[in-house]
């Protein structure tokens, strides 16, 4: 299957040898988007609800580029690195998808690039 490779400079540049997101068909794989300002590529400033806050404005600005939106997504992991704050990301997490409730899987990590405190992925069908 022929496969598209989606970028936006509205969502930081990928660090590595990865794409922001591929489409294939109609579904849609948005790389794990860490709590980084597009526009300088540092960590957004403040607790893990602001970094959750960015890494979801990073997955909405790639979704958008791709001619979706959150209520298209299907599936997501929220990867953190202390489960004590899952309560805070799920908090903004909620604010993000409203109504739309994909699957998820939420797991806690050693360490994240970057030393963040929340990293997020989702899949959409387009």
């Amino acid at each position: 299957m022929k496969h598209e490779i989606i970028h936006t400079d509205n969502a930081p540049k990928a660090i590595g040898p990865y794409s922001q997101a591929i489409k294939a068909g109609n579904m849609l794989f948005v790389s794990g988007q860490v709590p980084f300002v597009p526009e300088t590529m540092e960590i957004v400033e403040g607790d893990v609800k602001a970094q959750a806050a960015q890494s979801l404005k990073n997955v909405k600005a790639i979704l958008a580029q791709a001619g979706a939106d959150f209520s298209h997504v299907v599936k997501s992991t929220v990867f953190i690195k202390d489960m004590n704050e899952f309560g805070a990301i799920n908090e903004v997490y909620a604010e993000y998808f409203g109504d739309n409730k994909p699957a998820r899987a939420c797991v806690e990590v050693a360490r994240l690039p970057k030393d963040v405190k929340v990293e997020i992925e989702v899949i959409a069908v387009l």
